[in-house]
């Protein structure tokens, strides 16, 4: 998937809805007018006090630029390589569940958007479409998993991956023990979906998505099911077995990771770690790559951003990639990370929010604003491409990171 040195494309006319979106950030308050008050809650908020969702974006601020001039910026480039993978821009798109709730078969929006941009998207264990199908329109996407301790289960959810032709698996660390989402409750979201006169309500004073969306969804497809939790297919969206599908994974350790990692022939990849340690013990069961996370706000509320985990997690890394999500929504944020040592940056929110507003065309025109916005920040530094983003570049008096740990790692 590599990218030749920049050239500009031909200006396009964006979709109608997408015409007054200039920037990722503008994305939330189309989206906030267009889906239903609890579709909405649930994609935006975070748990608890939203402080988490808060530092994942006054962390940037800490962070300033040292550019360098008259050097020289004709022919620059995003292409980058991860875990020995090329691809032609340093970001991808997160694992979002529901998307296909948010936007009409919105995880196939996201994943062919992705394939023609050369950036790889990240199947949910959440999605409401089949994995095959998302890797049939996009034989670079990856899989992300919510295990629980059952192995034999890990191994079968291997076996069907590997058979889809997918080659990364991502393990999700995080989510063993559901929050306390209390905006959820604030909004009205409930899993499953109530078929009640509230949704009536609110789809009647949101006919665009009511029309758009959710009824032209169970008219041509059915109820759909949570498709991707497990071996099988998995409940219904509208089932109180959804719930079940989701619970029980406090068991999941470091065992179910070794027995995946002796399973999986692919890229294994483990997501939502924070502590220094943990990436230690990542490297130790034979990861290839870590997903600092802290789940865009979603789980502990409180829990650091993990910018300010990075250099620490380095430290720990021996040879595998470093890659970062949570907060990211501008061409700098994603600069700032890999002069810090991420490899890789993934985004989420927003791509959910453009697929919900445009379809693919929505995606498309999300993945060209950070494009842009890439590639005029790599002039601006003095750079022809991304390996001369390095910390040179970067003044960090006022940034606050996690100290190197010497913690010794738990017993796993």
């Amino acid at each position: 998937m590599s990218d030749p040195a920049f050239t500009p494309a031909p200006p396009q006319r964006p979709p109608r809805r997408m015409r007054r979106i200039f920037a990722l950030e503008d994305l939330e308050d189309a989206a906030r007018r267009l889906l239903p008050r609890p579709i909405f809650g649930y994609v935006a908020g975070a748990s608890e006090t939203n402080a988490t969702l808060a530092d994942n974006r006054r962390v940037f601020d800490e962070i300033q630029f040292l550019p360098r001039m008259l050097v020289g910026v004709t022919g620059r480039r995003l292409d980058c390589e991860v875990m020995g993978q090329r691809h032609a821009m340093p970001f991808g798109i997160a694992p979002m569940g529901v998307s296909a709730l948010t936007g009409y078969r919105g995880d196939l929006s996201l994943a062919r958007a992705a394939q023609r941009a050369g950036i790889p998207m990240i199947i949910s264990a959440a999605s409401l479409i089949r994995l095959e199908d998302v890797a049939e329109v996009a034989p670079g996407a990856w899989y992300q998993a919510y295990l629980s301790g059952d192995q034999a289960e890990a191994v079968a959810m291997v076996d069907r991956v590997e058979r889809a032709g997918i080659g990364t698996f991502v393990i999700t660390a995080d989510s063993a023990v559901v929050p306390s989402r209390e905006n959820n409750l604030r909004t009205g979201y409930r899993t499953p979906i109530r078929p009640d006169a509230a949704l009536l309500w609110h789809g009647m004073t949101h006919p665009s998505w009511s029309l758009g969306t959710f009824l032209r969804t169970f008219l041509r497809h059915g109820n759909p099911h949570f498709e991707n939790a497990g071996p099988g297919r998995g409940a219904p969206l509208l089932s109180r077995q959804a719930v079940r599908d989701f619970s029980g994974r406090e068991s999941l350790d470091w065992a179910v990771v070794r027995t995946v990692r002796a399973r999986w022939r692919g890229k294994l990849v483990i997501k939502g770690l924070l502590h220094p340690a943990d990436v230690a013990l990542a490297r130790e069961a034979g990861a290839d790559g870590v997903i600092l996370s802290n789940h865009g706000g979603r789980q502990l509320d409180g829990a650091v951003s993990p910018l300010r985990v990075l250099p620490a997690a380095l430290a720990q890394a021996g040879g595998m990639d470093i890659m970062i999500d949570s907060g990211f929504r501008r061409g700098t944020d994603i600069l700032k990370a890999i002069g810090l040592g991420a490899r890789f940056v993934f985004v989420g929110r927003p791509f959910n929010y453009a697929s919900a507003l445009a379809g693919e065309a929505g995606v498309d025109h999300a993945i060209a604003l950070l494009r842009t916005q890439l590639v005029a920040d790599l002039g601006m530094l003095g750079l022809l491409d991304l390996r001369g983003m390095t910390k040179d570049l970067l003044f960090l008096d006022g940034f606050r990171a996690v100290p190197p740990q010497r913690t010794a790692p738990p017993p796993g």
